[in-house]
């Protein structure tokens, strides 16, 4: 079965979350560079929302507003 893909928010909330954990420490290393790898992917994701993002609104723009 194919993974829901993760919005924008959901995304940042769920690295947010992980940045937290990395930095308060008290994880193995095995589990720390299991939570730095799924970051990493959720980082991606939310990238791809804002390169997106940033396209419709260049679209979305005149051409004579790009000088």
């Amino acid at each position: 079965m194919a993974e829901k893909k993760l919005s924008y928010e959901e995304a940042r909330d769920q690295l947010t979350s992980i940045v937290a954990q990395l930095e308060g420490g008290g994880s193995s290393l095995e589990e720390s560079l299991a939570l730095w790898e799924k970051g990493q992917a959720l980082s991606k994701i939310c990238q791809e929302w804002l390169d997106g993002a940033k396209a419709k609104l260049d679209a979305a723009r005149p051409a004579s507003d790009e000088d």
